[in-house]
């Protein structure tokens, strides 16, 4: 007679036939009498690996066909050249100085900001109009009413308070007093005596 390779069902196996079961079906021993407690957690791990399981019948006997290739990702023919990587956004592809350069070109005035997102940003708001362009007047008419212009100067918030603590100890009138005189110093260091005159402030 042909062998029977039907599985056995859970309610016709012994304690020992469950107990075995158990084991390869949870992956721990067991040595519960409780033949109904068993069934049902070796239920209960079967249903729960047929949920995390991804196949589905039919699914591996379903031919594997991979996916078309994109006409971006194509690979070249012999002699032509290779596709170049899209970049993301317009600017993706911009360094600072060319961020810069287009930067003059929109907003019709230099920068020295080195922050691209704020370049980029700020070209953005003029070809939309939502700021203004050109040169600014009342920075323009400042510098030419006392013929002086405001230098940029950025520092840690921390060292700024050490600095002036500093020269106010040394009983200096004021910050501005303070770096006349280190540029006035450091210009005579390096031999400038003519430039280092136009920083020599005046003592108190």
């Amino acid at each position: 007679m042909p062998r029977n390779t039907a599985p056995k069902k859970l309610e016709s196996m012994s304690l020992t036939e469950l107990r075995a079961r158990y084991r390869e079906v949870v992956g721990e021993e067991t040595r519960s009498p409780n033949k109904k407690h068993l069934i049902r957690r070796i239920e209960e791990s079967l249903a729960e690996k047929k949920r995390r399981s991804p196949v589905r019948p039919g699914a591996a006997t379903a031919p594997s066909t991979p996916p078309p290739t994109p006409a971006a990702q194509a690979t070249p023919s012999p002699g032509e050249a290779a596709p170049s990587p899209r970049t993301r956004g317009r600017f993706g592809a911009l360094s600072l100085p060319e961020l810069q350069v287009e930067y003059r070109k929109v907003l019709g005035r230099p920068t020295s900001s080195t922050n691209t997102n704020y370049l980029k940003w700020k070209i953005r708001e003029a070809e939309a109009g939502r700021v203004s362009v050109g040169p600014r007047p009342e920075r323009e008419a400042k510098a030419s009413k006392n013929g002086k212009r405001v230098i940029p100067l950025s520092m840690d918030a921390e060292a700024v308070k050490l600095l002036d603590k500093v020269w106010r100890d040394a009983g200096l009138p004021s910050r501005t007093h303070f770096f006349m005189r280190a540029t006035h110093r450091e210009l005579k260091a390096m031999g400038a005596t003519e430039a280092a005159a136009l920083f020599a402030p005046e003592e108190t």
